[in-house]
């Protein structure tokens, strides 16, 4: 609610008691005049609730769309039992982890870009885990030729999570510009001269792939 609405009915209240005194005040002196109107203002706010005094003055919370890359506010959130969240979840813990919140953040919102892209699975887990089973072939590496995919440490896994649940419940992509294509600074990746480049965060690039039009 903003702070506009919240202190309107106190406005209306100071706004009406005011009113009705100002004919009288303007035939009186200006020292006089103040005092009066003064006096009336005390009387309008002697008028009002406490608890309407309360509400306009408590401090409001920041919305969750503030809050998202706040790490100390995703670490108070609960973790999700979803199978799709729970791969979201990986994928950013495994290929991320080491960057700040915002680059948590892209690497979500490479994969979310991929599920709703034809060329690629339509599920996240379908994405993060495509080609895992065939030897250096995998889409994420991560998830190639057998390794782990464990995470064992606490905090960085509770961050994922969070991160993971605020995409999937639909959350603005508002960091990479569609990107569907990620590498470290380490590698030069053939594809990468002919994709566009969309951003940076910490040491991960991003890309968008070029629009594959039909053939009729």
């Amino acid at each position: 609610m903003g702070i506009v609405n919240r202190v309107a009915p106190l406005g209306v209240a100071l706004a009406l008691t005011l009113f009705s005194v100002a004919p009288a005040v303007a035939d009186l002196p200006v020292e006089q005049g103040l005092a009066m109107a003064l006096s009336a203002e005390r009387a309008a706010m002697r008028g009002v609730s406490g608890s309407l005094v309360t509400r306009v003055t408590a401090p409001q919370a920041e919305p969750a769309s503030i809050r998202r890359y706040d790490s100390a506010f995703l670490m108070t959130m609960p973790q999700a039992a979803d199978e799709q969240v729970q791969c979201l979840q990986e994928a950013i813990y495994h290929e991320s982890r080491g960057e700040d919140v915002y680059g948590q953040f892209a690497v979500a919102e490479v994969i979310l870009n991929r599920v709703d892209l034809s060329n690629y699975p339509g599920s996240v887990c379908g994405v993060v885990h495509e080609n895992a089973h065939r030897r250096n072939a995998c889409q994420f590496s991560y998830a190639c030729n057998g390794r782990s995919r464990a995470m064992s440490e606490p905090r960085a896994r509770r961050l994922a999570g969070a991160i993971a649940q605020i995409m999937m419940s639909g959350a603005p992509r508002e960091l990479t510009d569609g990107a569907t294509h990620f590498h470290t600074t380490g590698v030069r990746p053939r594809w990468a001269r002919s994709f566009q480049r969309t951003g940076q965060f910490g040491s991960h690039l991003f890309y968008r792939e070029p629009v594959r039009l039909s053939s009729n």
